[in-house]
């Protein structure tokens, strides 16, 4: 099943629970979160890895040079 279609389900199910007249308006939020985090998530990922390798980089220079990073 895909991530859109999970987060249809999950949508329709949380609309559901709160007392939503439509279920279809839930399903269209979850399928659109659903879609927006497939994007978002590896971008904030590849950020934190990027700026834990330039933190350990930056260290390690300090620790081999002996001094603070220009």
């Amino acid at each position: 099943m895909g991530a859109t279609t999970v987060g249809a389900l999950i949508g329709a199910a949380i609309d559901e629970l709160n007392g939503g007249d439509d279920v279809g308006e839930g399903a269209i939020v979850g399928a659109v979160t659903a879609n927006v985090l497939k994007v978002v998530l590896p971008l904030v990922v590849t950020y934190a890895i990027g700026w834990g390798v330039l933190r350990g980089a930056a260290e390690l220079r300090e620790r081999l040079l002996g001094g603070p990073a220009a």
